[in-house]
């Protein structure tokens, strides 16, 4: 079981056109919604393959009914946390050649007691888990130490825990040590202060990341494929996908192959192909899909443990 807490999910509304052209009227070709926000996605990817988990998230307002109803429609298993304020929603406009503008709303203005309640049902259901995420932004009010005190709560009971967000509060879960952490290129940059632009920056500064106490940290590089760091390895992963048709949720899905394979007893690197995997199935599909079983045939990844570290990435 694999238990995700998202404190600001979404609809995600995917809408596809020909091409964005700033102040014009666009006429869509397609669109599709789909729930989101980061742990959402992860719990979605697990589910569509066959893992168990259950997602924790506040709901409120005509979009958290909607939310609701996608996720049972989706044989997601999820707990929500009723609040006063409305879910968001999200918009990403996709082109052809797999160029995504996104536009996210910030979201619910959640009580110190509605966040009280998401730790405290999250806790409630993290009993047995084999991890529990904490994934994505704040919406507004949520305190910056939000996923630190997550971080802090689940360790005491033993568990493990996993942190994927930015800015301010990913700083803050990063110092309470949760057990791993997937941040990509730009959010490890921000984390450690400064540019990092080859692969062998951004294993150095995952590498200060696991001596001050964090287990496995897990960079997702985009193109340039995922990069995994523990005490006792460095593994590099990518896939080359030749017809993308949208980048949205896909380091989630990467993140839910990754804790699927250790899970079930995959090493760090195994688990990362997993992870890799799931993401680039993701970018084949339209807007936030998750994959299937299905559309993973024919995705190939590769690993090595001893990659160009002098590589430049993009």
């Amino acid at each position: 079981m694999i238990v995700t807490l998202t404190p600001n999910p979404s609809i995600d509304r995917a809408v596809l056109i020909d091409a964005l052209r700033r102040g014009e009227v666009h006429r869509a070709t397609s669109s599709r919604i789909d729930p989101g926000g980061k742990g959402v996605n992860v719990s979605r990817a697990l589910a569509a393959q066959g893992g168990s988990t259950i997602a924790v998230l506040p709901s409120g307002g005509p979009e958290g009914h909607l939310l609701e109803e996608l996720l049972e429609a989706a044989g997601v298993g999820h707990v929500s946390v009723p609040v006063c304020g409305s879910v968001r929603m999200n918009i990403s406009v996709l082109e052809p050649d797999g160029t995504t503008t996104k536009l996210n709303e910030p979201g619910p203005d959640l009580s110190a007691d509605e966040v009280e309640s998401l730790l405290a049902t999250t806790l409630e259901h993290a009993d047995g888990a084999q991890w529990v995420v904490g994934c994505g932004s704040l919406p507004p009010g949520a305190p910056t130490d939000l996923y630190a005190g997550l971080v802090g709560r689940v360790r005491e009971r033993g568990l493990r825990v996993a942190i994927d967000s930015s800015g301010a509060p990913f700083a803050a879960a990063v110092a309470a040590k949760p057990h791993l952490i997937k941040p990509n290129h730009e959010e490890l940059a921000e984390l450690v202060g400064h540019d990092l632009t080859t692969l062998g920056h951004v294993r150095d500064a995952a590498r200060e990341l696991v001596a001050g106490g964090i287990d496995v940290v897990a960079v997702s590089l985009g193109g340039d494929g995922a990069l995994l760091v523990t005490a006792d390895e460095c593994a590099h992963a990518r896939a080359t996908i030749t017809a993308p048709l949208s980048t949205v949720g896909a380091g989630d899905c990467m993140l839910a192959g990754l804790l699927h394979g250790l899970s079930t007893g995959l090493t760090p690197a195994d688990a990362l192909m997993t992870g890799v995997t799931w993401g680039a199935a993701a970018v084949t599909l339209p807007g936030s899909r998750v994959p299937s079983p299905d559309d993973l045939d024919g995705i190939r990844a590769e690993l090595t443990r001893e990659p160009d570290f002098d590589r430049v990435l993009s």
